[in-house]
């Protein structure tokens, strides 16, 4: 194995990652068109209904019963990066905060002291299907913030830059690409000091084209995610679709795509180098904070839940919107 490489691994689901992230999860599901309720029109008999992660006919109901998604659940202790690819995501929390959001929008959230929230995924087209592609990366804060005010921001897709090169294109949700920067993450993150050096990038190399990467500093860790395609080829070796390789980012690494065109997802930073004692929802340094932060959210429920329902979502009719704690709307 060459000297850049120091790990080659199959994609599962989640999929595996290195600190200071803490889970990523890719989700494509092919919905059939929308029954007008924001659900399927197809039937749900055969289905496992509240824990439906067996793909069936193309797409899974996850938690969702009705309409598919992830009904009122609590984090506390890490920040959620949502990526909407194609599809929607209804965003609904303990806040009161809201929004809908999709086709490219990322939304950054803070989980800090605890926070309960809903991810639903409406099925607005009656007329045709309603293909979601969706990321969901943890990036674990560290001691000093476990404890900051939950705090959730948009990073609307026209807000976000596309770095259009020759053989490929680069969007940049996190960190900076060849001096393009992102849209600043939440205010308390760990990608919120430069010197972290966190970046989320989204690569499409097109067919038999190539993409060389920027170096970081020797500490940082980089992982690449090859989720679309045929095969990539990196220093002489050849890399299979749904593998993910974990490589030294302190080296000049070039990516390129064979006869089809490649997508992947890079993650990087430098690690917290905290411990982490983590339970589902709940991430923190100690097995003692952790049991803490369960007794916490069993008697305050992080505020309890200001929605009629666990699964909300919002009006068909509605656009892509965000609406803040403070009451603030934005409108997109």
């Amino acid at each position: 194995m060459i000297d850049e490489i120091k790990n080659i691994f199959k994609l599962d689901f989640p999929w595996q990652t290195q600190d200071p992230f803490l889970f990523c999860v890719y989700h494509l599901d092919h919905y059939p068109k929308g029954n007008g309720e924001l659900g399927p029109a197809d039937s749900l008999q055969g289905r496992n209904l509240g824990n439906d992660f067996t793909v069936k006919d193309g797409w899974r109901m996850y938690h969702g019963t009705t309409i598919p998604g992830f009904p009122a659940h609590p984090h506390r202790g890490f920040e959620t990066i949502t990526i909407a690819n194609k599809g929607f995501c209804d965003h609904s929390d303990s806040l009161g905060a809201a929004g809908r959001f999709g086709e490219g929008d990322v939304q950054w959230m803070t989980a800090g002291s605890g926070v309960q929230h809903s991810e639903m995924f409406p099925l607005l087209h009656t007329e045709k299907e309603n293909t979601l592609e969706l990321f969901q990366i943890w990036l674990n804060l560290p001691q000093k913030s476990k404890f900051v005010d939950p705090h959730f921001k948009m990073l609307w897709h026209e807000d976000i830059p596309v770095l259009e090169l020759d053989e490929s294109t680069v969007k940049i949700i996190a960190g900076n690409f060849k001096k393009h920067n992102a849209p600043k993450p939440a205010p308390d993150s760990w990608a919120a000091e430069n010197e972290n050096e966190v970046a989320v990038w989204l690569i499409h190399i097109h067919v038999n084209g190539s993409i060389t990467l920027p170096k970081a500093e020797k500490d940082t860790v980089r992982t690449i995610y090859f989720y679309e395609g045929s095969t990539i080829e990196f220093s002489g070796e050849s890399i299979q679709l749904n593998h993910g390789i974990e490589v030294d980012a302190s080296k000049e690494i070039k990516l390129n795509a064979s006869d089809k065109n490649a997508k992947v997802l890079i993650l990087q930073g430098k690690p917290i180098n905290e411990p982490v004692a983590k339970y589902g929802p709940f991430v923190m340094n100690t097995d003692e904070e952790l049991q803490n932060a369960i007794d916490e959210f069993r008697l305050t429920q992080f505020g309890g839940w200001p929605w009629r329902y666990p699964d909300n979502v919002h009006e068909t009719n509605r656009g892509r919107f965000a609406k803040y704690p403070d009451g603030t709307i934005v409108e997109k």
